[in-house]
Parts: C-alpha cells; structure tokens; sequence
C-alpha cells in the first residue's frame, strides 16, 4: 500500500526562488531513492474563501475556519508551502528516507538558510481506500 509523507513549512516570501532551486534538487534525490512522486505546492493566497469548500447550508463566516498559514505558523512576510511524497509502501519510504537524509547532496549548510527548519510540520499518512 502506498504511504505519503506530507511537509506543512512557512517560508518568507522573498526566498521563493531559492526554496524552489531546493525543492528541485530533494525532488531529484527522492525519486532517485524509491518514491513515485513528489509535490510541492505554495499557497495561494488570492484563492478560494475557505467557506467555499462548505455547502451553502453549512456555510460560516470565512473567519470562522482555520488555514493554512495559521497552521503553519506564518509571519509577516511568509507564506506556506505543502509538500507530499508518495511512495510505494512505508518500507521503501523507511529506506528511502534514510539515504535521502544521509545523501551530501541533501546538506544545505554551505547556502543560507531558506526557511527555519524547526518550524516545518512533517507526518506519515496511509491512504484511506475509498473504492
């Protein structure tokens, strides 16, 4: 059964580029160590009113909901980036996981820091079946 790693990071907006040039490289090295797929997605902050993922008759005042960014624990001058990497089963995501960590390409302490690490939001998923 497939297994999901899911990310949840703010990030200052005026370091998009270089999140994005990271963001190629770790997708490069995961697929290189067993996943299927790598997304990574910023937030859009034009979008859609978080009642509008309500029906109507069950529809609050959009200040009512929580997002994203308050979840991520955004500031002045961030915005979120979700991320997700499908794997095959949890026993390559284990193996993967460990020769992504490990991997030189992986250690980003020769470039200024693009976010705070501490602050990244991370959890394994199982997919729900749903046929």
């Amino acid at each position: 059964m497939t297994y999901i790693d899911c990310y949840l990071v703010p990030v200052p907006r005026k370091n998009r580029s270089a999140y994005e040039e990271l963001a190629r490289i770790s997708a490069k090295v995961v697929m290189e160590c067993g996943a299927l797929r790598v997304a990574e997605s910023w937030l859009d902050e034009s979008g859609p009113e978080a009642s509008s993922y309500h029906a109507e008759h069950a529809r609050l005042d959009s200040a009512a909901y929580g997002g994203f960014a308050g979840a991520a624990g955004a500031g002045e001058g961030e915005t979120v980036v979700v991320s997700w990497i499908e794997w095959p089963d949890k026993a390559t995501r284990d193996a993967g996981m460990e020769k992504v960590t490990s991997n030189p390409r992986m250690q980003f302490s020769d470039r200024p820091p693009v976010f705070d690490g501490r602050r990244l939001i991370a959890a394994g998923f199982i997919p729900m079946p749903l046929e």
